[in-house]
């Protein structure tokens, strides 16, 4: 399972679906808007629909299955064999990284020059520096960042090429990194 759509899970779901090994619930409650365009997976006939629909036309190759609204923490999730966070805000992670289940979840995060991977298998005692900061939105890009193409940063792609690796390789038994920073 995949929660959000934006600028690290719309390039998530293009790197599995090409593999045609996985199948992927993506769930987004966003709708695609032209700031989206120059760091997210989407293209100007997108804008006005549900990301999850944009996601649908683009990739649909039976493996993926969206639903454009919020994921619920609490119902369902026993199903997935793996939950991939790919939110901008730090309440849906909280509710993720606090929650009871034992369930195996991957963090995918990305901002500015910056992206970090984090797993359910990291050191319980290292998860209340990684839920520092307010609930709002954790954009990929930079606070500073003028909505250039000029200014913009990739670094959200790099991690869903890494979060995609990831994935591979842990589902292929082999070893895979717990934590894992990348800044340019």
């Amino acid at each position: 399972m995949i929660i959000g759509a934006g600028g690290i899970g719309s390039f998530l779901v293009q790197f599995l679906t090409k593999l045609n090994i996985y199948e992927l619930t993506v769930y987004d409650s966003d709708k695609v808007e032209d700031k989206n365009l120059l760091y997210q997976n989407y293209n100007t006939t997108h804008v006005g629909k549900n990301k999850v629909d944009a996601i649908n036309s683009m990739f649909n190759s039976g493996f993926c299955a969206t639903k454009p609204y919020d994921v619920v923490m609490d119902r369902g999730l026993d199903k997935y064999d793996l939950i991939v966070c790919c939110v901008d805000n730090m309440s849906t992670r909280r509710m993720l990284y606090n929650s009871d289940m034992p369930k195996q979840w991957l963090d995918l995060r990305a901002q500015g020059r910056n992206a970090v991977l984090v797993s359910s298998d990291i050191d319980k005692n290292k998860l209340d520096m990684l839920l520092v900061g307010d609930d709002g939105s954790y954009s990929c890009q930079a606070q500073e960042w003028d909505g250039s193409a000029e200014q913009v940063n990739q670094m959200n792609i790099v991690i869903a090429a890494m979060g995609s690796q990831w994935i591979q390789k842990r589902f292929n038994g082999e070893e895979v990194s717990d934590f894992v920073t990348v800044s340019i």
